[in-house]
């Protein structure tokens, strides 16, 4: 039986209508219209007024409740990470995998390949954030297992049966024909750890590249008689830019000044988060190296930069307060555009009919009370504990 979400603020994708009811069948929308009563012949759920939103979409997501994705890249790891990561609205991610030796790299791909197919919820695709990366532009990423991108690996990279691929290069470190091959593949090739120059970059957007990641950090900036990456990335108008909104990544201006130069559309929020991120502990190990939580970043023993403790519940509320976004931009930031570039938005990212029934409810805080993933509700408060499984219970079930 179909249900009926409620007494809820619809939150359009242009506008947020008061007075809507949603109607949700198995894992589908089926329906968004304003009723004069509450409809007859399905369940419904009573929302409160809750903001129903498109449910967040996170592209780079390392880890989470404890879990890094490069410590064990199984289905165990996918599914906790997922769980952490769904009680702050995410309901599509991608698990992301630091620069790492290349069978790493397989045991990765064959993990969410796997995951998918058992219907792990909210899992996209996997984000393969390396190797073929920049020692300059390094972050906290472990040069030693750095290379260049070759002929050989597009085989693996391309390999994933399930999902999306994304794949993160220095474009100086892959020749533009094999970037083109990855995307003549289906894989999504986004620029990041990048020294490239402009001109580089250039070659590297029309060789098939369409996001940058995480805009600013570790890659070249603009100067004066270089536009370097950054330049490249805020020129065109056509990539995607991720972008870590958690006032330490980037300064808020820089970020504003951003959004000047090119469609809001084009911009999405990522977390990059680590394993902190729904957990008690404030460090954890990355690579040999200890990585702390210190004023609300993770930083290594030498102060760099590792990854964030952001989730998308809090990078929405952020991008609100330090961008002069409004909170419907905001919202979009976090599941159309990155939907979008992923070339998902005909199924995620919007509440419409026809659309999966991945969802979130606000609080007039905009703190997540709610989430669905495929037209099942999931009780957050049983996610406090990352080692418990999830409890969930389908919609069709709840008057």
């Amino acid at each position: 039986m179909a249900t009926a979400l409620i007494n809820g603020r619809i939150f359009t994708g242009d506008d947020i209508v008061d007075g809507c009811h949603v109607i949700i069948d198995d894992a589908e929308i089926i329906s968004v219209s304003t009723p004069d009563k509450t409809p007859s012949g399905v369940d419904t759920y009573d929302l409160h007024g809750a903001l129903l939103a498109p449910g967040f979409v996170d592209t780079q997501v390392n880890g989470g409740g404890g879990y890094l994705f490069n410590d064990a890249p199984t289905v165990e790891t996918v599914r906790k990470i997922g769980q952490t990561h769904r009680q702050f609205g995410t309901t599509g991610f991608l698990p992301t995998l630091i620069s790492d030796d290349l069978h790493i790299i397989e045991a990765a791909i064959a993990a969410v390949d796997l995951a998918i197919s058992e219907g792990v919820p909210g899992v996209l695709g996997i984000h393969i954030e390396g190797p073929f990366l920049n020692t300059d532009r390094k972050g906290v990423h472990n040069p030693g297992k750095f290379r260049r991108l070759e002929a050989s690996h597009i085989e693996l990279l391309s390999s994933l049966q399930h999902g999306k691929t994304l794949v993160t290069l220095a474009p100086e470190n892959a020749a533009p024909e094999l970037i083109t091959q990855l995307s003549n593949n289906g894989v999504i090739v986004s620029a990041g750890h990048t020294n490239a120059t402009y001109t580089m970059a250039r070659e590297a957007i029309n060789a098939g590249i369409t996001g940058f990641t995480h805009l600013f950090n570790a890659m070249s900036p603009v100067t004066s008689r270089e536009p370097g990456v950054v330049g490249a990335a805020l020129e065109d108008q056509e990539s995607w830019c991720g972008i870590i909104v958690d006032g330490r990544h980037v300064a808020p201006t820089s970020l504003r000044i951003a959004l000047r130069c090119k469609p809001i559309d084009k911009f999405m929020l990522v977390t990059d988060a680590m394993p902190t991120v729904g957990w008690s502990d404030d460090c954890f190990t990355l690579q040999g190296r200890k990585i702390t939580v210190e004023d609300g970043a993770c930083v290594s023993e030498n102060g760099t930069l590792a990854g964030s403790n952001l989730d998308m519940s809090q990078a929405v509320r952020n991008a609100v307060s330090m961008l002069d976004v409004d909170y419907g931009q905001a919202i979009n930031m976090a599941s159309l555009n990155p939907a979008a570039f992923l070339g998902l938005d005909s199924e995620i990212g919007c509440i419409a009919p026809g659309y999966r029934a991945n969802l979130v409810a606000l609080n007039n805080k905009m703190e997540v009370v709610e989430s669905w993933i495929d037209g099942v509700q999931f009780n957050a408060a049983a996610l406090d504990d990352a080692s418990a499984e999830p409890i969930a219970r389908s919609l069709t079930n709840r008057r």
